[in-house]
């Protein structure tokens, strides 16, 4: 598999996430505060809660229905109740195209 477009750089509203679906896969884009775009599993593993709808705060998304925040370059909880991570995504920008391959995990 190679890598989708999911949507343009210019869709993205800085500490704003946006959900995508890759494959059946769901995801949240988010373009943060130093412009950096990072991709990670959009469903919270406390709750099955679309991520994307929560906050980002700094260098993390926070689930809106319990507070979990998740690392955007790691994926992993920085706060309970989640204690599970959520996968991250390599992210490549190709002018202004944001593309993902649901198969290349990003190394942390």
């Amino acid at each position: 598999m190679t890598s989708q477009r999911v949507c343009g750089v210019s869709d993205l509203e800085q500490d704003t996430a946006l959900r995508v679906e890759v494959d059946g896969v769901a995801i949240a884009v988010v373009k943060d505060a130093n412009d950096e775009i990072h991709a990670i599993g959009d469903v919270c593993t406390h709750g099955d809660i679309s991520l994307s709808e929560g906050f980002v705060e700094g260098d993390t998304l926070e689930c809106w229905a319990h507070g979990s925040a998740f690392s955007l370059r790691t994926g992993k909880p920085q706060t309970l109740p989640a204690y599970e991570p959520v996968p991250v995504y390599a992210v490549q920008i190709d002018g202004d195209d944001v593309l993902i391959d649901i198969n290349v995990k990003k190394e942390n």
